[in-house]
């Protein structure tokens, strides 16, 4: 009858565990987190294609002498190519 009694409160315990704010609101951050991953790559898209190709853009006009034109088109491209990685990734939604 231990044993019986044992499983019983173990179960009773998982129950109020699983009811607890605390993990109702841990559940609720990570459903929050995991349906905005896409949104959050299209996002370091956006960044990382404005520093990368800016930074590229940067490289060229000081190798070459040439003032901004090159970071400008740099710059333009890593925008365009963010903001359509942005749209595909809420098209999606």
């Amino acid at each position: 009858m231990g044993g019986t009694q044992a499983r019983g409160t173990r179960r009773a315990m998982a129950d109020d565990e699983r009811n607890s704010p605390i993990a109702s609101s841990s559940k609720s951050l990570q459903d929050n987190v995991t349906r905005s991953g896409p949104v959050i790559a299209a996002s370091y898209t956006l960044v990382g294609g404005l520093l990368l190709l800016g930074g590229i853009g940067y490289a060229v006009d000081y190798w070459r002498g040439t003032s901004p034109w090159f970071l400008l088109a740099g710059m333009t491209l890593g925008v365009v190519i963010g903001f359509y990685e942005l749209a595909k990734s809420v098209s999606r939604r």
